[in-house]
């Protein structure tokens, strides 16, 4: 059993190895405009979230990185949201033509995938369906750039590549300072990022099947959870934002409606999946950071580029209420029964991310004077790899910074170590002792 876990225990370091290499290439003189400022906190830092494919950062992408630096960020976001694993065991086997089972096991951590036998044709089709996409987002965003504003084609393309690349692994990452906030009345610009995001976020599992199964009564249940559910929490994201902000002078209240449909299509997509805004998330209503903490905490699917405790794990919990509720014995959905170890990982992966947000919220009150509601927001936002923030991560404290490090790390490889962990340590008691009912509620 100890071999069978090594491999997830691989996953963690991988993203440690690469987020040390990050931050060494982000500490060269060439990769900054200024060499006379510190430079190991926003590298070291920028490495942890662009690996973990979060967008917070702790200094202006725009300004403080070159070119140079911006494209350690693109390649560090490429590779986090592949999957380390993944993208190492793919490499290895275009060179070797094989794949051995404990690189098997490392990429099924990864990509959430059961079957063995498809994880060489997974990866083939995940990195043909991520190169697709990202090639489609950066003819369509770099056109809009050259048309609309004037930009010539080299600097069109760079901007419109950087964000394909950083929609489609829902990182959040901007060449502009104020993120996408210059662009909230530009549709072309903000539907696209947020489809993007939300083709990314929804799981490559999901995608695959998608495409090979377009019928919906063929569809698989993690897939119909999967879509369903982000359908639903995509109508009450935008939906909500868009009540909560209608009249709010420092948001959606100056904008036509048309533009805050659009302005509300990017405030409602993006907690689960991306990380970029085009409006200041500081001058938002209470309400609506209360909503997108949520969003941000369930997050997007799994075996994606989306952090969160996942749209399967919220829903699947659901149903267990639901059944509970109903006085059903079984769990079941769209007539298949849901096994009880699945529901005991469920729960497990939710009280664990609720335990995380909630100890290191505690944490940053501690190190931090500013307000609950915007401590928890970065919390969540960290652990759920969303990268929104109310604007106050760079006035944060070295050890305040250290946390949301910690969490954005634990956001991205935690979940899925845990979840997988306890799949590989299920095990068939040869003895079931007595039964004893404690008092619940």
């Amino acid at each position: 059993m100890n071999d069978l876990l090594r491999p997830v225990r691989l996953v963690p370091m991988a993203f440690l190895l690469a987020v040390a290499v990050g931050t060494l290439l982000l500490l060269l003189p060439v990769s900054r405009t200024d060499d006379s400022v510190p430079a190991l906190l926003p590298a070291a830092f920028t490495a942890v979230g662009a690996v973990c494919v979060t967008g917070l950062t702790v200094v202006d992408t725009a300004t403080y990185w070159t070119p140079f630096g911006q494209g350690v960020i693109l390649g560090l976001v490429q590779a986090g949201g592949f999957g380390i694993m993944t993208l190492a065991t793919l490499l290895a086997s275009v060179v070797s033509g094989k794949l051995g089972l404990r690189s098997m096991l490392v990429t099924q951590t990864e990509t959430h995938t059961t079957n063995l036998g498809d994880i060489r044709g997974l990866l083939r089709r995940v990195a043909l369906t991520m190169l697709a996409f990202e090639a489609v987002l950066t003819v369509v965003l770099t056109v809009r750039f050259r048309v609309a504003y004037d930009d010539d084609l080299g600097t069109a393309l760079w901007h419109g590549g950087f964000l394909a690349v950083s929609a489609f692994n829902s990182a959040g990452y901007s060449l502009f300072s104020d993120n996408i906030i210059g662009f909230v009345t530009d549709a072309w610009i903000c539907v696209t990022l947020s489809v993007a995001v939300i083709a990314g976020g929804i799981g490559f599992p999901v995608l695959t099947e998608l495409i090979r199964r377009t019928r919906p009564s063929r569809w698989t249940v993690h897939t119909r959870i999967t879509v369903y559910g982000s359908l639903i929490l995509l109508v009450a994201g935008i939906g909500g934002t868009l009540v909560l902000e209608w009249s709010n002078p420092g948001t959606f209240g100056p904008l036509s409606v048309p533009d805050k449909l659009t302005a509300a299509t990017v405030t409602g997509s993006m907690p689960r999946t991306g990380g970029f805004n085009s409006i200041d998330y500081a001058d938002a209503q209470p309400e609506t950071l209360a909503v997108t903490n949520v969003l941000m905490f369930i997050g997007g699917g799994s075996g994606g580029t989306a952090g969160g405790i996942k749209v399967t794990t919220f829903f699947l919990l659901a149903f267990v209420i639901l059944a509970e509720i109903a006085g059903d014995r079984d769990v079941t959905v769209a007539h298949r029964r849901v096994p009880a170890d699945t529901q005991r990982q469920a729960l497990t992966v939710a009280l664990l991310g609720v335990a995380v947000v909630a100890v290191g919220t505690l944490a940053l009150l501690l190190l931090s004077p500013h307000r609950f509601d915007r401590l928890l927001f970065e919390a969540t936002s960290a652990f759920s790899t969303a990268g929104l923030t109310t604007g106050i991560t760079p006035s944060l404290s070295l050890p305040a910074h250290g946390v949301l490090m910690l969490l954005m790390f634990v956001g991205r490889v935690g979940t899925i170590t845990v979840a997988s962990a306890l799949a590989l340590r299920s095990r068939q008691r040869l003895y079931q002792l007595p039964d004893e009912r404690p008092i619940v509620g």
